[in-house]
């Protein structure tokens, strides 16, 4: 505890800045000593005389209540899409898609941000990072892949559309 704070105002403090559980180990054996403990933020209060097989103990009961993070499973969804970012899979109206992994990034940047238009050169950055090797017309193969892939009728494009002179947009319907 730091001599400058009360152990209760240091206790405040530490919980605002941490997860950490939190023991108190006092001999104070009163209630409201207790529940002001507790209130304020401990995770556990334990009065003295205690035995170490009894601290023991509920150490390891605080540890085990601490949950380690799960991965989240990060799913866009649009239109008839699941695009699952942790799985890198695709469905579209429940069949299961198998996409390269150019086609995957290229899916994932039109879902992250629908109806926004990427010129061919913007894609290629988004996809490969500043030192992209290729030519711009790569994203039209790509392109042309990915609708063959998707598209009910990829001559008539439904979701990925051209934008003359620009580049490409995925609307969100």
């Amino acid at each position: 505890m730091m001599p400058e704070m009360g152990g209760y105002e240091f206790i405040r403090t530490f919980r605002k800045e941490s997860d950490t559980p939190i023991i108190i180990l006092t001999a104070k054996m009163e209630e409201t000593d207790k529940v002001l403990g507790l209130e304020i933020g401990a995770d556990d209060y334990v009065t003295k005389p205690f035995g170490m097989r009894e601290l023991t103990a509920r150490i390891h009961a605080r540890l085990r209540k601490i949950e380690k993070p799960k991965e989240k499973p990060i799913i866009l969804s649009l239109n008839d899409f699941k695009l699952d970012l942790a799985k890198h899979s695709l469905t579209v109206r429940g069949k299961k898609i198998d996409l390269t992994p150019s086609e995957f990034d290229l899916l994932h940047i039109f879902m992250a941000f629908p109806e926004r238009v990427y010129s061919r050169s913007e894609l290629l950055l988004k996809m490969q990072g500043s030192t992209f090797e290729g030519v711009e017309r790569t994203i039209d193969v790509h392109i042309r892949n990915l609708r063959s892939k998707i598209e009910s009728d990829p001559s008539n494009p439904r979701y990925i559309k051209t934008v003359f002179g620009v580049g490409y947009t995925f609307l969100n319907e």
